[in-house]
């Protein structure tokens, strides 16, 4: 990959967060977000359910990775989440790909909620976005990882995996991030069959043999190898850039808290039980959330978002004129999204007027 040096602008963030202890005993909701996601789901306090939901959590410790220089927290109520979803092919992942010996962030959402857990803003960072990344250390090595001038967002995951990527939002944004969760390929497939599905309408017909998927227009319900399709679609949909993807995935997003919010499964403790050991399979998070009682106290934190609660955009980009499947960050219009989080407040809609993110018809195939 090669590296261009452009000037890139920085933010950094002030105040003091300071952590709220999670509570509640049983576990209420999951929550999946998108194409690489945060999944609500319920529980059971029963003890066996509680040892056995608890001993499928796999946690990395970011803030022992990271130390002290990172942007200092903020203590207004809100949260900042890093979700990416893993693009590895190791293990039952292999199916989608070779193996190489390393993941990338293939998809990356910045979600912030508000200070009364009312609201949430959803921030998609194209893979392909050149950024700087700063030096880390390898989660495979432990060796020192120069800094990157102007390299692909994604391969932060993959030279220093999750403390690499928080690190690179981190000094991308100013902003702190509270939480990181991550899916890869087969978590994600398990959790929408777990489901049941999830209900979507498309438009036009969609046809991608690199993603498998072949739909007439209409309402479906995606399974899971379906639904990995869908949010993988990139050729058969609008201009078919990453950006038109990125639409894609943030529909189906939408579409999945609601399936989430719409079964039934409080009623079936053996449908609940059994889509709480899938979702606790499925995820990564950072060592604070790796345990059930506190990602019970995070999850019940959210269960009043809805679809409608959430507003989704992509950080505000135009294409390198030197490559066109590259992308740089428009520095301004990004700085209006750092600062509406920061202020909790909405993302205005002058910071995405010019980007190209955002725009073409793939955003409308499914709903």
């Amino acid at each position: 990959m090669n590296e261009q040096s452009r000037s890139a602008g920085r933010i950094r963030g002030t105040g003091s967060r300071r952590r709220k202890p999670s509570r509640g005993r049983r576990v209420k909701r999951v929550a999946l977000w998108g194409a690489a996601a945060l999944v609500v789901v319920g529980g059971s306090g029963l003890g066996y359910a509680y040892y056995t939901l608890n001993g499928n959590l796999k946690g990395v410790d970011i803030d022992a990775a990271l130390g002290t220089g990172r942007p200092a927290d903020v203590d207004d109520g809100s949260e900042d989440i890093l979700v990416l979803g893993s693009d590895s092919r190791s293990g039952a992942n292999a199916a989608y790909g070779a193996d190489e010996g390393s993941a990338r962030a293939d998809t990356a959402m910045i979600v912030h909620v508000n200070e009364g857990h009312t609201s949430a803003s959803v921030v998609s960072v194209p893979r392909d976005t050149l950024v700087d990344r700063p030096a880390c250390t390898s989660d495979t090595t432990g060796e020192e990882v120069g800094a990157g001038h102007q390299t692909m967002f994604n391969s932060a995951y993959q030279v220093g995996g999750p403390a690499c990527a928080v690190k690179t939002v981190e000094s991308m944004s100013g902003i702190r991030m509270d939480h990181y969760v991550e899916v890869d390929f087969t978590g994600f497939k398990k959790l929408v069959d777990e489901l049941g599905g999830v209900d979507i309408t498309t438009s036009q017909a969609i046809d991608d043999p690199d993603s498998h998927l072949s739909l007439k227009p209409g309402t479906h319900t995606l399974s899971g190898e379906q639904s990995l399709g869908l949010v993988r679609t990139r050729h058969s949909v609008g201009d078919g850039s990453d950006l038109g993807r990125i639409q894609l995935q943030q529909a189906f997003v939408k579409a999945l808290m609601d399936q989430a919010r719409s079964v039934g499964v409080f009623s079936n403790p053996k449908t609940l039980f059994g889509l709480a050991d899938t979702a606790t399979k499925a995820v990564t998070t950072d060592s604070e959330l790796a345990s059930v009682k506190r990602l019970t106290g995070f999850a019940d934190g959210l269960k009043g978002l809805g679809s409608k609660n959430v507003d989704m955009i992509t950080l505000p980009v135009e294409y390198d004129p030197q490559d066109p499947n590259r992308v740089l960050p428009q520095e301004k219009a990004d700085r209006q999204v750092w600062a509406a989080l920061k202020q909790d407040k909405p993302v205005p809609a002058s910071a995405t007027e010019q980007s190209a993110g955002d725009k073409g018809d793939a955003g409308k195939v499914v709903r």
